[in-house]
């Protein structure tokens, strides 16, 4: 997706090309390559490449899995201070009672909007996925990783 198409519920999904279409091919055939010498040739070492590519492949995945963590963790805070911002003060204390993945949804409703889909989030204990179905003014987010 191109930054001059707008983004929406249907096209925010975003795909790292070296990651998804690369590196995880990569670490599968390595798995598979593995698997098929050490069947054609039984040794420690055969075996051993096995072992070694099946951690390559939980390694590249662990080494995704942090940065965004880290990114959700950013969102959850940023959304907490724009819901802060915008909601009435006697409010506030309902911010804290929405769990991650409702703020992370949240992030992409606009201003005029979010304060009363993080209520409806809380009233019907809304998933990520019904969040965003619910939004009218997405408010794109091209930085997620």
């Amino acid at each position: 997706m191109s930054k001059s198409e707008p983004q929406n519920l249907k096209n925010h999904a975003r795909f790292d090309p070296i990651f998804h279409f690369f590196l995880t091919w990569i670490a599968l055939a390595s798995i598979v390559i593995a698997i098929v010498y050490a069947v054609r040739h039984p040794c420690f070492y055969s075996v051993w490449w096995i072992v070694v590519a099946v951690a390559a492949f939980f390694a590249l995945f662990k080494l995704r899995s942090y940065p965004l963590k880290v990114q959700d963790r950013v969102i959850r805070v940023e959304e907490r201070l724009r819901l802060q911002a915008l909601a009435p003060a006697a409010w506030h204390p309902q911010i804290y009672r929405l769990r991650e993945d409702q703020l992370i949804a949240l992030r992409f409703a606009a201003d005029d909007e979010v304060v009363e889909l993080a209520k409806q989030a809380l009233e019907h204990n809304l998933n990520r996925k019904q969040i965003k179905e619910r939004i009218k003014s997405w408010r794109a987010d091209y930085w997620r990783v």
